[in-house]
């Protein structure tokens, strides 16, 4: 009996692997106005410099994703792509409804366990999603006061879904901190 459920905790420990989640907050957009609807806001300048520099300091670091997720607003999409050119990961693009602002952490959270054998992924979104989205997978509720500046960039160290899901704020920097980090 005992083997059987050593083997049994192995196999669920084994189809259940933790994964690695970054959490990348778009760039500096332009402003609303009256012709331009929040979901085609574009990165200004600034922003996409900060997103560049958040790229190379990451290609720096050495991380690697086997998914990049974004938002469908266009920021968020100019702020994925800049990173997966950065990291030569072009291919690992994909959209994710459930990133736009609105979200839900819990739909967040069930598309991350989704895929298998994954072990790095980046989500390229929204405030006040990314910090409710942390707070949920580090203390079980949405209560914690974390704040995502814009460029900011968290690390979400071994992530499971299954244990409702679970993980452990592992960093959480600035642009400008990756700015002036090398």
């Amino acid at each position: 009996m005992v083997l059987q459920s050593t083997i049994f905790i192995f196999l669920y420990v084994r189809k259940c692997s933790l994964v690695d989640v970054y959490l990348l907050r778009h760039g500096k957009a332009e402003n609303a106005g009256h012709a331009l609807a929040d979901a085609d806001r574009r990165l200004t300048r600034k922003g996409r410099e900060n997103i560049a520099a958040a790229g190379r300091w990451m290609a720096v670091q050495e991380l690697q994703f086997d998914l990049i997720a974004a938002s469908p607003l266009v920021r968020a999409q100019e702020s994925a792509t800049i990173i997966a050119e950065c990291l030569g990961e072009p291919d690992h693009l994909v959209t994710w409804k459930a990133l736009a602002p609105g979200g839900n952490p819990g739909s967040v959270c069930h598309l991350i366990g989704k895929p298998a054998d994954l072990r790095a992924i980046l989500l390229v979104g929204h405030e006040p999603l990314l910090s409710a989205l942390i707070s949920r997978i580090i203390t079980g509720n949405e209560n914690a006061a974390i704040a995502m500046s814009k460029g900011a960039l968290a690390k979400i160290r071994e992530f499971s879904p299954a244990r409702s899901p679970s993980g452990e704020l592992h960093w959480l920097v600035t642009a400008t901190q990756m700015a002036g980090m090398r």
